[in-house]
């Protein structure tokens, strides 16, 4: 009797926490403005090749006032970046690249790419991101 009990309170718990990662996932609308594009080029300082989302970094220096801000960008899964020609070595750190996007709505120096011109090749990649499904 006693594993009964045991087990109908352990159901609710293990339900709440396999459903945890799910709240985690944001859409592009909640956290980015389609609204205010932006188009930064700076040197990539850092490269993040995980699920859910692809990040990398970018050193951008201010034309009018010299201060260099690091952002990050955000892209899509490294599964769709893979289809739309992506590797893990496209990018490197020092890497020049343009990157065309949207800016995060909160959050300060963050942004999601639409598209990323890696200046070596001048080859513009596809950014996967979930700001094409957006609009």
């Amino acid at each position: 009797m006693k594993a009964i009990g045991l087990a109908l309170l352990l159901i609710p718990f293990v339900l709440l926490v396999s459903a945890a990662p799910m709240f985690a996932h944001h859409s592009f609308a909640g956290e980015f403005d389609n609204n205010k594009p932006i188009k930064l080029r700076g040197t990539v300082t850092k490269i993040e090749w995980m699920n859910p989302h692809a990040y990398f970094f970018i050193d951008v220096k201010d034309e009018q006032t010299g201060n260099t801000s690091n952002w990050a960008i955000e892209l899509g899964s490294p599964n769709g970046l893979v289809r739309l020609g992506w590797s893990r070595n496209s990018m490197k750190i020092g890497d020049m690249v343009v990157v065309e996007g949207s800016m995060a709505r909160v959050k300060m120096n963050l942004a999601n790419a639409r598209s990323v011109t890696l200046s070596s090749t001048g080859q513009k990649l596809g950014a996967a991101s979930s700001e094409t499904y957006a609009r």
